[in-house]
């Protein structure tokens, strides 16, 4: 296509042979010239393989791996009872901005600690997610990488475009300097709370370990925001951690269209928790059919339909196959997640489909494919899927999730439509939110007084 080798990879067991299995060759990415044109060039998801992104996975994983999210316990905790008390009383039309609070304030504690401005940085880094959705879509990706010359063309060829280039340039060194430099500011001081960059600013350390940390910290956070952070910061889709905030919205709307699925659910944290405490992640290895919930929720509809190219080092012969260096090889994880020997009814919700015959999860949540695949898969995964949990069981274990009514009494139809593109989410739906636990509701907010 245009002179470029595109390889669609269809089925599971294929990528994992070809990334998993020889993730040496299948590491590195494709040129995004627009992400470079945009001032992305510090996005760990779009750097090559190398010696740069060895040294940005290597700071998530310090901080992100499953060693470290067991020291996140409480915070999720109190995160989650947040988003609880701010669901009791919400209405469909900020549904969307409590889902996404919940992860901001989740990453930012973790990456910066506590922000004065943190709301003047998350209205910027809004803006330049929205600036993401339109100059780094595939078409204007790929007719960049093919037409080299479009970029000498006059701006007012491309519509503003180009002047939106120029304000992703103008935001990306705000948001890499700002909250940094207010943190090293809290240090002076004495006020900085314990965060990844703290712990940095700690030590001893020259100008280009804290222009990596810069990107590091400012991807961790913008992947914690927003469906289309995916198109920034996800190691293996268009932005990943924020798979969590789109992939809460998805697991309400499950909760509206399958009440059986979260009855059960419900049923199964009422049987291994107390009825006036709240669960914890301590509960999770009692709760494998919320684990298979999640698993579903990621697989009923991906997030990243295509995920996000990866590109070969070196020729490569799979099946037969000749698959020359260079060429462009993408995972469809819509075609995974639809593959009917796996998934049969897979337009279904249907979490029973991850659980053997004696109710254990069959795979651990961290190996779903919308995750990514090898060198590149998220190195958040984990801080994620506890995240996701965390805040799935605590609005179980109080709210009943119900259709909402008009101004008639009358209830109001959902179905589950999502947006289109290389990032997908849930259409705004309507729902309401029924307590259906005072006990716990009441010991939630006794927590939370006590903060």
């Amino acid at each position: 296509m245009l002179g470029i080798d595109l390889i669609i990879i269809n089925s599971e067991t294929i990528a994992r042979e070809l990334l998993d299995k020889r993730s040496a060759n299948y590491s590195t990415r494709p040129v995004f010239r627009t992400s470079e044109l945009a001032g992305l060039t510090f996005n760990t998801a779009l750097l090559p393989y190398g010696e740069t992104l060895r040294q940005h996975r290597k700071i998530f994983h310090q901080v992100l791996r499953a060693e470290v999210s067991v020291s996140y316990h409480e915070m999720y905790s109190r995160h989650a009872n947040e988003l609880v008390i701010n669901l009791l009383d919400a209405t469909s039309d900020v549904l969307q901005q409590h889902t996404q609070a919940y992860m901001a304030s989740l990453i930012v504690a973790v990456t910066y600690g506590h922000l004065a401005n943190e709301a003047s940085f998350l209205a910027r880094a809004h803006e330049q997610l929205e600036i993401a959705r339109h100059i780094l879509s595939p078409e204007k990706t790929a007719m960049f990488t093919a037409f080299p010359f479009l970029e000498k063309l006059p701006f007012w060829c491309f519509g503003g475009a180009f002047a939106l280039m120029g304000r992703s340039r103008e935001l990306s060194q705000q948001l890499l300097n700002e909250p940094f430099d207010e943190v090293k500011a809290q240090m002076a001081n004495g006020t900085a709370s314990h965060s990844l960059v703290a712990d940095f600013l700690s030590q001893a350390h020259d100008d280009a370990e804290e222009d990596t940390m810069k990107s590091v910290a400012l991807m961790g956070y913008v992947a914690g925001i927003e469906t289309v952070s995916h198109y920034l910061s996800s190691p293996d889709s268009y932005f990943d951690v924020p798979q969590t905030t789109s992939a809460l919205q998805t697991f309400l709307l499950a909760m509206v269209l399958y009440p059986d699925v979260q009855a059960q659910a419900r049923a199964e944290i009422d049987q291994a928790v107390r009825h006036d405490k709240m669960p914890c992640l301590d509960d999770r290895a009692s709760l494998p059919y919320l684990d298979a919930i999640l698993r579903e929720v990621l697989r009923w509809y991906p997030l990243t339909p295509l995920g996000i190219p990866h590109a070969t080092s070196n020729d490569d012969v799979y099946d037969g196959y000749f698959i020359p260096k260079g060429a462009i090889v993408t995972v469809n994880q819509w075609a995974l997640s639809r593959d009917e020997d796996t998934y049969p009814d897979a337009s279904r919700f249907d979490p029973s489909r991850h659980l053997t015959v004696d109710g254990k999860l069959k795979d651990p949540f961290v190996n779903h494919f919308a995750f990514g695949h090898g060198r590149r898969i998220c190195p958040g995964r984990w801080f994620a899927e506890n995240g996701m949990w965390m805040a799935a069981a605590a609005i179980l274990a109080v709210l009943r999730i119900n259709h909402a009514k008009d101004s008639n009494g009358d209830k109001i139809e959902v179905k589950p439509e999502f947006t289109t593109g290389m990032v997908t989410h849930p259409e705004p739906f309507h729902c309401s939110f029924e307590r259906i636990n005072t006990a716990r509701e009441g010991h939630l907010r006794a927590m939370m007084n006590s903060k």
